[in-house]
């Protein structure tokens, strides 16, 4: 058996900083490519899914609309200057359709209330109310090593 390359991030790495962060920065761009980033609070399931509430008239809500293909990077900023460590995902994004709103809404809510906020209910993201859910489902994720290369991991857990 071999032993990992300490010097190499892990998927372990990746799924260690999306747990000890609340915020992800969301990268959107509308129809004609013009760039958007969003900081929003999330929760994810499996890791390969990142879960959060926005207004449908936000921008970065109107460009998924436009364009599903998004960029997210997770990162803890409060850490020292070149002690930064993040992961970048790209992923395919969408509203959440009102039959899956209960499935998703679980997802988003048990985070929310593990961190110490209120559970959140389904009259809060479906019909007149101002707030929808989104869900990304990543299809390519990334980890910076220490010389800020970017190493390919699976963050579904095995």
């Amino acid at each position: 058996m071999t032993t990992p390359d300490p010097g190499v991030p892990t998927a372990d790495d990746g799924r260690a900083i999306i747990d000890a962060n609340a915020y992800m920065t969301l990268a959107t761009a509308d129809g004609s490519g013009r760039p958007w980033a969003s900081p929003v609070w999330f929760s994810h399931r499996s890791y390969s899914h990142l879960v959060w509430v926005s207004r449908p008239g936000a921008r970065h809500s109107r460009n998924i609309a436009q364009r599903p293909e998004v960029g997210i990077v997770v990162f803890d900023s409060t850490v020292p200057i070149g002690d930064g460590r993040g992961v970048y995902m790209d992923a395919i994004a969408a509203a959440v359709d009102e039959h899956e709103v209960s499935e998703w809404l679980e997802v988003f809510s048990d985070r929310l209330v593990a961190q110490g906020a209120t559970h959140w209910r389904e009259h809060q993201v479906t019909s007149d109310a101002p707030f929808r859910l989104y869900v990304a489902t990543v299809t390519l994720a990334y980890v910076l090593d220490d010389h800020d290369q970017r190493t390919a991991v699976d963050l579904a857990p095995s």
